[in-house]
């Protein structure tokens, strides 16, 4: 695999793998890991792709906030604090999929 992150990627990690990073919310944020813990309540429209191939993102908000869309995220949400949101990236458009999200 050319991706050098693609092991922190993987949703089956040992604890060789970074553990979550904290990252401020902003309308551009570039996860390194699955799993990202996000501070603030600026919504989301672009995520920095950390892998060329498929994958898929944990965001964890800290905050009530949301996935817009304007940028590379499909199918804005709004997100509740400390519930987990999935992302999928799809390369062949360069767009995130907003899988599961619990809204209000």
């Amino acid at each position: 695999m050319s991706d050098p992150l693609f092991q922190n990627l993987s949703t089956v990690q040992s604890n060789l793998q970074p553990t979550p990073v904290t990252l401020t919310a902003a309308a551009t944020i570039a996860p390194q890991n699955f799993l990202t813990i996000l501070s603030g309540n600026t919504a989301v429209s672009t995520i920095v792709p950390p892998a060329t191939g498929v994958h898929m993102l944990c965001i964890v908000p800290g905050t009530t906030t949301g996935f817009t869309t304007g940028g590379n995220v499909v199918g804005g949400t709004t997100t509740t604090a400390s519930r987990a949101v999935l992302l999928v990236y799809n390369p062949a458009t360069g767009n995130y999929t907003v899988v599961m999200g619990v809204t209000g």
